[in-house]
């Protein structure tokens, strides 16, 4: 009975991320005014594109074992690249390609400084943030960048299928091919491999400074598509997507976290972070119906962040405390008295 109760648990804590989506989802339909609307349903599968398309790549980089915290100001960067190229060229095509590429740059960047230059990559891409987001304030002198072809905005915000605008298939489908690629493919659970035990997985002949290079390069790559498809939408760029309301790399950090992934590398999946982010987007957007202020809506982020810092912190002390711990010791010590007294008798 012990065991089935703690199956069912651990089933449960493994799809904790459906199950808060599914409640959270449910409740806020029945109480929140306007939430449950074609419109409003609409809008909030528009609303998680950006942050649903940057945490493909920062899910790979977790489950590596590492960190990636240069994504905003690759996602400020991609977003005035593709509103600039759009302006010379009138090509949006060109945009997002100019964006990505750029993005990807600093993803191998951040990687060449983890794995060769032997740099921590909280510290290594603490400074790539301040570089680049220091580029595109320069760039730009803190200005939105804005312009007047709407292609790419009406393109992307046509709802070709019902409750889907066309920005969000593309953020669906990315997330369902990658998380095949990742989860599925040998090539792709090597990323576990190096995530769990980086030596471990150097014997088993991986390049684990190639995994790692790859690992940030997607990062800054979806990074970078992220706010390129984002700034395009909405046919400007500001200089810096987290000066007004929530910052996507608390946004993005909690839903990786809530989906299951470990801070500390091997576990992880880039559909439950998808829904982390999906579920995320639909608390913050039933604050709005609530008319909750930006202030509240931070902060509500702020304490979802703690919690989920003190689940992770929670699970890795369990991990810590049963290292090494035999799975039967414990029914075996509750035997163990029943056992001694058989022993006496057969002496006797």
């Amino acid at each position: 009975m012990l065991n089935t109760k703690s199956n069912i648990w651990t089933k449960v804590n493994q799809n904790r991320i459906y199950v808060i989506f599914l409640v959270l989802f449910v409740v806020m339909s029945v109480i929140a005014p306007n939430f449950f609307n074609e419109f409003n349903i609409t809008n909030i599968l528009g609303t998680m594109v950006l942050n649903a398309v940057v945490v493909i790549g920062f899910t790979v980089v977790i489950i590596c074992g590492h960190l990636d915290l240069s994504i905003v100001s690759v996602i400020n960067l991609a977003g005035n690249i593709a509103i600039y190229v759009s302006l010379q060229t009138g090509s949006w095509t060109l945009s997002i390609i100019a964006a990505v590429g750029a993005g990807a740059l600093v993803g191998v960047i951040n990687g060449l400084l983890v794995t060769k230059a032997k740099i921590n990559s909280f510290i290594a891409t603490l400074g790539m943030m301040t570089l680049v987001q220091g580029l595109v304030y320069y760039s730009n002198n803190a200005a939105t960048l804005s312009t007047t072809n709407f292609e790419a905005a009406d393109f992307l915000d046509n709802a070709v299928v019902p409750l889907f605008p066309v920005k969000a298939l593309i953020a669906i489908a990315l997330v369902i091919v990658f998380h095949i690629i990742i989860a599925k493919t040998p090539k792709g659970k090597g990323f576990y491999m190096v995530g769990g035990n980086q030596e471990t997985a150097w014997f088993a002949g991986l390049n684990t400074d190639r995994y790692l290079t790859v690992a940030f390069t997607l990062s800054g790559l979806f990074a970078a598509l992220g706010g390129a498809l984002f700034s395009l939408s909405m046919a400007s760029a500001m200089a810096n997507i987290g000066e007004r309301g929530i910052n996507p790399l608390m946004t993005i950090i909690a839903a990786t976290v809530l989906g299951g992934a470990s801070l500390a590398g091997g576990r992880g999946s880039i559909l439950n972070s998808f829904f982390g982010v999906l579920t995320l987007t639909v608390l913050f957007n039933a604050l709005t119906c609530f008319k909750a202020g930006y202030e509240i809506q931070i902060f509500i982020s702020g304490l979802v962040l703690m919690v989920v810092i003190l689940m992770e912190a929670v699970d890795t002390y369990k991990k810590q405390k049963m290292e090494g711990a035999h799975p039967d010791l414990m029914r075996e010590a509750v035997h163990l008295p029943e056992r001694a007294g058989r022993t006496k008798q057969s002496k006797v």
